[in-house]
């Protein structure tokens, strides 16, 4: 079974990007938002934990999922079709 490149990549884009605009909010509202620069603020220029920071994080995890599952699921066929091979 084969999967759908675009499908899936957009599929992961979206879960990471709404993932990490969701919880950047839930640390917000309980309280957690400090100054201090947190291990995604040095992967993803300009997040923050803020409203900003939340949209800013929102696109560049968008991006990054979307590389990231449509590789995976390239390197998933790929690999799938060489196994049928035989």
């Amino acid at each position: 079974m084969k999967l759908d490149v675009k499908a899936f990549g957009l599929t992961v884009g979206l879960l990471w990007g709404l993932g990490l605009f969701l919880g950047t909010w839930w640390m917000m509202y309980i309280g957690k938002a400090t100054g201090s620069p947190t291990l995604l603020s040095n992967i993803y220029i300009g997040y923050s934990i803020t409203p900003m920071g939340s949209l800013v994080g929102l696109v560049w995890a968008f991006f990054d999922g979307l590389g990231g599952g449509v590789i995976f699921a390239w390197l998933y066929n790929q690999l799938c079709s060489h196994g049928n091979k035989e």
